[in-house]
């Protein structure tokens, strides 16, 4: 990188479309590296540390969202880009860990508001008070991840983060999913499984009985609970 200029990794087969992708985000003064293809994009994105990778799901060699999974613990934020337009392939992007979505065809500079916007979130202000704490779990919101009691670290994602934060700030209050939505500024209109898909992951990650949940509950016609007292630390 360049300066203050953040380094991007974009991985696209379609040339022309990689070509205009560069441009938009040269233009923003991003540097972008073009991978035409998947494989070695891990091994890339550990010697380059880019801020973010923009990522074609549909991939000549590899599957899209196999690269999405493997990046899902690096720290590094995730745009999937794709044709596939329906619900179904929009909920197994997130499932897998991308931070937006965006379909073909779209605005170059639509593209570089939703990277912005990602990166705004991952780069959001250092408060007072970083870590939560509650039932013997340690959020720490700086490094996104979960400690366990055990003291195992568990990476989180961009969007299970913002999910996870909302709960944190108002334990023992029912939130509906409209609130939700709004609070995490979501791209994704009209679509709120993008919710229910991210609460199923954190109930996972947080060893969460999907059907008789301890920490996040569903209030049925309502919305979801946080059903744990919590405190506020220094990390």
């Amino acid at each position: 990188m360049t300066g203050s200029r953040k380094l991007v990794i974009v991985v696209e087969d379609d040339v022309e479309i990689a070509r205009v992708i560069t441009r938009t985000l040269e233009s923003f003064q991003f540097d972008v590296v073009h991978l035409t293809h998947g494989a070695g994009l891990a091994r890339k994105v550990k010697e380059a540390q880019p801020v973010a990778c923009v990522i074609d799901l549909g991939l000549p060699d590899v599957d899209g969202l196999q690269l999405i999974r493997q990046l899902e613990d690096s720290g590094v934020a995730v745009l999937a880009v794709t044709g596939r337009g329906d619900l179904a392939d929009r909920i197994v992007g997130l499932e897998c860990g991308a931070d937006d979505y965006i379909v073909k065809p779209f605005e170059p500079r639509e593209l570089v508001a939703r990277l912005n916007s990602v990166l705004r979130r991952m780069n959001k202000t250092e408060s007072a008070h970083t870590v939560a704490c509650f039932s013997g779990w340690r959020f720490d919101l700086d490094a996104l991840c979960l400690i366990s009691q055990s003291g195992k670290r568990i990476r989180l994602s961009r969007g299970e983060e913002q999910i996870l934060e909302i709960f944190v700030r108002s334990p023992n209050r029912v939130l509906s999913r409209d609130h939700l939505l709004d609070a995490c500024k979501t791209n994704e209109d009209a679509f709120d499984r993008s919710i229910d898909v991210r609460i199923s992951r954190l109930r996972q990650k947080l060893g969460d009985d999907p059907h008789d949940p301890r920490f996040i509950r569903t209030v049925y016609g309502c919305g979801y609970l946080f059903a744990c007292p919590v405190e506020w630390t220094k990390a």
